[in-house]
């Protein structure tokens, strides 16, 4: 517990383990309370005497992190009468993790999203032994996606090339997998995909506008043909903040 003598207690060396600023670790914690209705709209905050110690953080710390949330909104703080909740966090975990090929292609279709494409090249994507024969080339692409105009994710794809000359311009222009499914001719025999929790670099930190070290979702997708043969990876990282996991669990 932090003492008076030590404002920065427990909880403070907790959160100087990370580089991001102690007040936005503190104002995303205060932030996550309100948008779980643990603080619904009208309630009091803890006084900041009461939050330094459970925090064990400075109150010069909370100050900015009350102020941060009072500008977006969501909290307001009172003269003589405390700091109280006026707002919730819009949802904005819109982009579900889904399970099959076709919801994924009809994802990328409702989501539209906007694409850059950063560079173009023949580079030949790393593949482990147990993941495929691989193609004898290669189209490289590295792209951002948004919505709104707002990144989400950055991507690395690459495209057995024999299946990037069926329709160049759909690839270069349009999302991969609804294309990839449209195409005559071609079966995506086994389609296989992993997820992991990553944090952000300094490169897709600033590609998708967030802070280096905040949370992103890896995904890791191979599609394979009836021979075996991979046809297509990426490598996607999406914002933490926009990713929204739900499944059904077998009874």
């Amino acid at each position: 517990m932090a003492s008076a003598s030590n404002p920065e207690g427990a909880a403070g060396t907790r959160f100087s383990d990370s580089p991001i600023p102690r007040y936005l670790q503190v104002a995303d914690v205060l932030r996550q309370r309100i948008a779980r209705g643990t603080w619904p709209q009208g309630h009091r905050l803890p006084s900041l005497e009461a939050l330094m110690v459970e925090f064990g953080v400075a109150r010069v710390t909370l100050r900015q992190a009350i102020e941060l949330l009072a500008r977006d909104g969501l909290v307001s703080p009172q003269q003589g009468r405390g700091t109280f909740v006026t707002g919730r966090p819009a949802n904005e975990r819109w982009l579900s993790v889904v399970t099959t090929l076709d919801e994924l292609a009809r994802m990328y279709r409702d989501t539209e999203p906007q694409i850059v494409t950063i560079s173009e090249s023949t580079d030949a994507p790393a593949l482990r032994p147990d993941e495929g024969t691989p193609a004898e080339r290669y189209v490289y692409m590295r792209r951002v996606h948004s919505r709104d105009g707002h990144p989400y994710c950055v991507i690395h794809i690459h495209i057995d090339e024999r299946v990037f000359r069926k329709a160049p311009r759909r690839f270069r222009e349009e999302t991969i997998i609804p294309v990839l499914i449209s195409l005559k001719g071609l079966t995506i025999a086994r389609a296989h995909q992993v997820l992991t929790i990553g944090t952000a670099d300094m490169e897709v930190a600033r590609l998708i506008g967030v802070p280096v070290n905040s949370p992103v979702a890896e995904v890791r997708r191979i599609f394979h043909d009836e021979t075996g043969r991979v046809i297509y990876v990426a490598e996607v990282t999406y914002r933490g903040d926009a990713i929204h996991v739900e499944m059904n669990l077998k009874p």
